[in-house]
């Protein structure tokens, strides 16, 4: 009796939903993790960026590419990255530097909602999807990321560890990961 009872409220669950669902039409897109939507302003940021390192040496056009990656990944906007602090000589530097100019998105408040585009805050793993030694190499450069790039851009969850040893990569030892705020459409709302 008691499974004949499940099966029939089972069977009337099953109908309902699809009633209603005939009945609602197309479904509206969810954000991802059904984070809400939220209104927010691109923001320009200027930073001349300098990075030392021991363990890794970057060339002046492998650094600028290099935070060109990372700063696409973390939402910037119009985007322009240029070589500075090097000496140009084409061989990896132990000290070389950046000069970023972006559009960022911020929350939007008070009467900065004029303007505004939708946004949610999206997972960004920094090294997700690299190979672990790989990753380690770019320990200096991830802490000198941290402190400096990511406070510029709209973050929370930041989920941050370094295990950085002079001249020794320690693979699995570092993670930069934060949810950051960026358009709710892709780059077709962020072309500001």
């Amino acid at each position: 009796m008691r499974s004949q009872t499940f099966t029939a409220l089972a069977a009337l669950a099953a109908s309902l939903m699809v009633t209603a669902l005939g009945q609602a039409g197309p479904a509206a897109p969810v954000p991802p993790g059904g984070a809400s939507v939220q209104a927010a302003v691109w923001a320009p940021k200027e930073l001349e960026f300098q990075y030392a390192g021991f363990t890794t040496k970057y060339t002046c056009d492998a650094f600028q590419q290099k935070m060109k990656e990372v700063l696409t990944m973390l939402g910037a906007r119009q985007l322009q990255v240029r070589s500075g602090g090097c000496l140009g000589t084409g061989a990896p530097e132990t000290v070389t530097g950046v000069h970023i100019k972006m559009n960022v998105l911020q929350p939007a408040t008070g009467a900065a909602k004029d303007g505004a585009v939708p946004a949610l805050w999206r997972p960004v793993d920094l090294l997700a999807g690299r190979d672990p030694v790989d990753a380690a190499t770019d320990c200096e450069l991830i802490e000198q990321i941290q402190l400096k790039i990511l406070p510029l851009f709209a973050t929370r969850n930041v989920q941050y560890s370094s295990a950085c040893a002079a001249h020794q990569p320690v693979p699995g030892g570092t993670k930069l990961k934060a949810d950051v705020l960026m358009p709710e459409y892709g780059s077709a709302s962020a072309s500001h």
